[in-house]
């Protein structure tokens, strides 16, 4: 029986800086979502307009203005089922964008490849939105989103390419 050493790393291997940026985005859109749903949670059995009129007071707007009555007008729709659906919907969004950064944060091909897939998938939406109404929110946001798309798909066909490259040798 023969023993065969194992490999030894002389060097750090160095890590992805857009990579670990992206997951680090991908975190904080996690933790934007799990804030809504905590949100939507706490909202539950409570009487919204009561709660944005308190929050418009504590803040010193009018409560008599045109805003705080549009914002209440909105707030009249929403019932208990829809917080529910809401809050579960956000933590849901919130457990992939979890994920998606904990792959890319590994710098795992599964993390990258479900990243593609979600940001091309939420792509026709924003480009909707963006025709909808524009603002400099919503098109920074496309254009991250674009962005990181890109990049993460140059970066998986760069992968692919090496490996063949590697097997023909």
């Amino acid at each position: 029986m023969a023993l065969v050493p194992l490999p030894v790393r002389t060097e750090p291997q160095s890590r992805n800086r857009l990579l670990l940026l992206i997951a680090f985005y991908k975190f904080l859109h996690a933790l934007l979502f799990f804030a809504i749903g905590i949100g939507a949670q706490h909202l539950l059995h409570k009487d919204i307009a009561d709660e944005i009129d308190t929050l418009a007071r504590y803040l010193r707007f009018d409560p008599e203005s045109r805003l705080v009555n549009v914002i209440l007008e909105k707030a009249a729709l929403i019932n208990d089922p829809l917080l529910r659906r809401i809050g579960f919907v956000a933590y849901s969004y919130s457990t992939v964008m979890l994920i998606e950064g904990i792959g890319l944060y590994l710098e795992k091909a599964w993390g990258e490849f479900l990243t593609i897939a979600i940001t091309a998938s939420f792509l026709p939406w924003e480009i909707y939105e963006i025709f909808r109404r524009l603002t400099a929110f919503r098109a920074g946001l496309l254009a991250i989103n674009i962005l990181v798309l890109l990049y993460l798909l140059r970066l998986v066909v760069s992968r692919a390419r090496q490996r063949i490259r590697a097997q023909e040798y």
